[in-house]
């Protein structure tokens, strides 16, 4: 029997979640996603816990959505219009918001498009300083999703956010600590151990003001990436209806440079 698609483990009242699909990148599957809604809901009913780290098996953290597959979602058995289904790509992902205590993302590897929206909606990061990551949306003829929009320019402020978003560039991780979009960049093989110290860290302080003193950071900054996702969404999946995306789609399976049209 296959391993899960997401590993949920608990040791000194911190929780790892590991994404557990290395061979496919650790992309944005039916399977992945739908294992890391149950692990974050398994997270959000413990209340001992202190802390949770989220990171990836093998050389990605999360290769963001995987084209082959998909790029919008259905949920249930009613219809869904189009940027509803945009949305449901992310909500797995976006869930990571509701968990109360501190969240760390170990990034052992690339993390792209949504993937790199996996980790920023974290509270610290952790990455390897040589691994890629990106808000590559443009290069595909789309727009971006997961609320990349909203919260880059939070965290790397407007010019630095501007230029990334507008040419979808792809950087590394020791660029990503010199703007602040990370607190460490290291050594691919200490990235995961230094998350832990952090955890440890903060699980020796006070659990409730740990809590609350969260809460009080996100409330300060009126902090909402989930409405910014569903407004990102109705653009994405008109984005996707284009001629542009199509082509942006296929130049990246067939390793190529795509050539739009505007259309």
């Amino acid at each position: 029997m296959a391993e899960p698609a997401v590993l949920y483990e608990v040791r000194d009242q911190i929780a790892q979640i590991t994404l557990n699909r290395p061979e496919n990148r650790n992309s944005m599957t039916d399977e992945v996603l739908d294992g890391l809604g149950v692990a974050v809901a398994e997270a959000q009913r413990d209340p001992a816990l202190r802390c949770v780290i989220l990171t990836g098996r093998g050389g990605s953290f999360c290769a963001g959505a995987d084209l082959r597959i998909q790029l919008q979602r259905g949920e249930g058995a009613r219809a869904m219009l189009p940027h509803e289904r945009s949305f449901a790509m992310y909500r797995p992902f976006l869930s990571v918001l509701e968990i109360e205590v501190p969240t760390i993302a170990a990034m052992n590897g690339h993390a792209i498009g949504g993937g790199l929206g996996l980790a920023v909606v974290c509270d610290i990061r952790v990455a390897n300083q040589d691994a890629r990551f990106g808000a590559n949306f443009t290069r595909l003829g789309l727009h971006p999703g997961m609320a990349t929009t909203y919260i880059l320019p939070r965290l790397i402020g407007l010019p630095r956010a501007t230029e990334l978003l507008l040419t979808g560039r792809v950087f590394t991780g020791a660029e990503a600590a010199q703007w602040g979009l990370v607190n460490y960049a290291l050594p691919a093989e200490q990235v995961l151990d230094k998350a832990w110290e952090l955890a440890r860290e903060i699980a020796t302080a006070a659990p409730i003001a740990v809590r609350m003193t969260k809460a009080s950071i996100y409330r300060g900054t009126s902090w909402d990436p989930t409405q910014a996702a569903r407004i990102e969404a109705h653009a994405q999946s008109r984005t996707l209806e284009t001629e542009d995306a199509k082509e942006g789609i296929q130049a990246l399976l067939e390793k190529r440079t795509p050539v739009f049209k505007g259309r």
